[in-house]
């Protein structure tokens, strides 16, 4: 198996992290997988905000239920559409989507933990206020990312089977040919 395919079927959300920092040359690998991502007509409608500051993490974790999950963490990284680069709205939330999973799997090659925040959403106009951003850009997700607490994670997912059909909706798959 490609170790890509292992990336992705190991990959587990981590909320909970050590108090080692995440270093400037994994942050800029983050990135750099994050702005690769595909995007319609190469738009690349992605902003990222980068937070380490104790005070503004602080501030974030007033506006979300995860706040432990916040607080715990040594790196947020705000995700945002620029919507002066839209070129179609839900075209481009699928692109950060594919930024966002970048991301994330990029944090498991690097040994760092990693879970997408999308709660957060609810109080965007709270985050926008505490990160000075401007009305153009629409708040995407947050991830908190750090050096993952070492303890077994695992996770479920339903089969091939109950979420795919052949031909047609009501033809189950049945991974045969």
């Amino acid at each position: 198996m490609s170790t890509t395919i292992e990336t992705i079927l190991s990959r587990r959300s981590v909320r909970e992290y050590t108090d080692e920092p995440v270093s400037e040359k994994d942050i800029n690998t983050i990135l750099d997988c994050a702005r690769w991502a595909p995007s319609g007509l190469n738009n690349q409608p992605w902003k990222f905000i980068v937070i380490q500051d104790e005070n503004t993490i602080k501030d974030l974790a007033q506006c979300t239920h995860y706040s432990t999950i916040v607080l715990g963490s040594k790196l947020l990284i705000a995700v945002y559409l620029d919507n002066s680069e839209m070129y179609h709205h839900d075209k481009d939330v699928m692109a950060i989507g594919a930024s966002i999973q970048n991301m994330l799997l990029a944090c498991v090659e690097l040994g760092l933990g990693s879970v997408w925040l999308g709660e957060i959403l609810k109080q965007a106009e709270k985050v926008n206020s505490i990160l000075e951003v401007p009305e153009i850009y629409e708040l995407m997700a947050v991830i908190a990312i750090g050096k993952p607490v070492k303890k077994e994670r695992t996770s479920s997912r339903k089969s091939v089977s109950e979420l795919t059909f052949k031909n047609k909706f009501d033809n189950k798959w049945t991974g045969s040919n």
